[in-house]
């Protein structure tokens, strides 16, 4: 839970560290300090500002275009006139003179990425993404080569050196390298730390877990956006976020191996020196008359089986019903990641209060996790995640209608949309697992979990739109939400029905009449 608490914040950091602040260019008669040239000195700021910076559409001084010359004729009128449209502009040749109400500096103000340079804001947080999805395919790989615990503690690691050494560079192509590593390791440790823990949980208390994680991870944004309220210089930011991930290291000792995977990896001995520990530290009697040999593999017998048993992609393939599921649930598992990593980056876009947002937004994400556990046990799976889907779709979509002056209804609806992520996430997820074969499932979400992290890098990018159109890139996420939520009602609803564990159980369609292998049917969480 607390490296779910600690480390996700690592991602929605790029709110504060990367924010873009008010700006306008910088100019002679105004910002450098000396008399100004009218040689009275007598002007006031917004005078000088006047003469200096022509007006955009909205009446609000041009962020990246100043006169080329002072235009000393405004002093005399009291509103432009189609002459002030005619004169020459030019953009931002020394550079731009930047708000610092709100944060004293940013990498946008350190590296000066605003105007032609704003892209490259938007490819940092690409890039960030990018090693997730890069994550994904090494860390699940080696994690079944080499066990949880150790690539976990290698994440630590990573992620500890890559985002304290961030906060120390020189350079943006050096800032950028590094985000993408704290990407990688960052994603590794959140599905790996799932993982583990799912593992070492019994099933009634799977689903409460899951929740829990979930829960850990929106406590994590009330901690960024307090945190980030009170330091705003970028640099101390990232090193008050980076360097207690070094101290999670010299707990990771009594971090203990997945009993399982050491028991499918021909390790028994292992795995049953693990389960004797967490019976001894859980207070059981006999544990080592209880827990024996035996006893192990007569209750693994299944799994034993099945790990001999090697899926292929042409299994995926040649299974038409089964190819369709893994189709559907890959865009649904596209489009929420678009539109959730679209909100979730950039979601000082939605409101002026950039630290009030990224609270509520955690608050929520408790709440309507919560309530997401009751939908998905009364209401059922895929009514439950096309609700979630369609209500963030739409909360996305709603903030373009509301003015920016309603800051109030802005920032409850724009917090709101961030609160659906979360429920949207765990009903996909619960959804996916119970729709999937045992004997092809880690295979098949595999397929499930790159398209979402595809989607995940490709977020940041279509940002890169609010150049030509402000609304677009919102339009976007919010059109991928709602149609992922129209492609949930094309799957079938698997509350109180037994997982299927072949794909001969999903091709035939008779999970109804098979005989359940529990009396209830309980929420399976796998990875991300």
């Amino acid at each position: 839970m607390i490296c779910n608490f600690l480390v996700y914040i690592h991602i929605p950091m790029e709110n504060f560290t990367s924010a873009i602040p008010e700006h306008r260019c910088w100019v002679h008669v105004l910002d450098n300090d000396t008399v100004s040239d009218n040689g009275t000195g007598i002007l006031s700021q917004q005078d000088l500002l006047r003469i200096s910076i022509p007006l955009d559409s909205n009446l609000r001084p041009e962020r990246c275009r100043r006169f080329v010359h002072p235009q000393w004729q405004l002093l005399q009128m009291n509103k432009t006139s189609g002459n002030v449209s005619e004169a020459e502009t030019e953009p931002c040749m020394d550079g731009w003179v930047y708000d610092h109400s709100s944060f004293l500096s940013t990498t946008v103000t350190k590296w000066g990425l605003v105007c032609e340079f704003q892209a490259l804001n938007s490819v940092n947080k690409f890039l960030l993404t990018a090693g997730m999805l890069l994550g994904n395919f090494l860390c699940g790989h080696l994690t079944d080569r080499f066990g949880r615990r150790l690539i976990l503690l290698g994440c630590f690691l990573m992620l500890a050196i890559a985002d304290t050494c961030a906060a120390l560079v020189p350079t943006f192509l050096l800032y950028c390298a590094l985000r993408f590593l704290a990407g990688m390791s960052a994603i590794g440790i959140l599905t790996n730390s799932t993982v583990l823990i799912v593992e070492w949980t019994k099933p009634k208390s799977q689903a409460l877990v899951m929740i829990c994680l979930l829960c850990s991870a929106g406590a994590g944004q009330i901690l960024l956006g307090g945190l980030a309220y009170f330091v705003r210089n970028w640099r101390h930011l990232q090193l008050a976020l980076s360097i207690p991930i070094f101290f999670l290291l010299l707990f990771t000792r009594w971090l203990a191996e997945s009993a399982r995977w050491l028991i499918l990896t021909n390790r028994p001995q292992e795995g049953l020196q693990e389960l004797r520990r967490a019976a001894r530290i859980n207070g059981m009697k006999n544990y080592k008359d209880t827990l024996t040999m035996e006893v192990v593999r007569a209750t693994m017998k299944e799994e034993l089986e099945m790990r001999k048993t090697k899926s292929s992609l042409r299994d995926l393939l040649r299974a038409p019903t089964l190819r369709k599921r893994i189709c559907l649930l890959s865009f649904i598992r596209f489009t929420t990641f678009v539109s959730g990593y679209g909100l979730i980056l950039n979601l000082q876009h939605l409101g002026t209060n950039i630290f009030l947002l990224q609270i509520l937004s955690g608050v929520l994400s408790i709440l309507i996790s919560c309530a997401a556990l009751w939908a998905l046990n009364h209401l059922g799976r895929r009514i439950s995640q096309f609700l979630f889907v369609l209500f963030m779709g739409i909360s996305i979509l709603a903030t373009i209608f509301v003015p920016q002056d309603m800051e109030t209804l802005r920032l409850v609806q724009s917090s709101l949309g961030g609160g659906l992520v979360f429920a949207a996430l765990s009903s996909g997820l619960t959804h996916a697992n119970e729709l999937l074969p045992t004997v092809v499932r880690a295979t098949a979400l595999g397929i499930v979990g790159t398209a979402g992290s595809v989607g995940s890098s490709l977020a940041p990018l279509l940002m890169i739109l609010a150049i030509y159109s402000v609304p677009l890139p919102w339009i976007i996420y919010g059109a991928c939400s709602i149609l992922g939520g129209l492609g949930v009602l094309l799957l079938p609803e698997t509350r109180n029905q037994p997982l299927p564990d072949s794909v001969e159980d999903v091709e035939n369609e008779r999970k109804g009449s098979r005989q359940a292998k529990q009396e209830d049917t309980l929420i399976k969480v796998t990875q991300f």
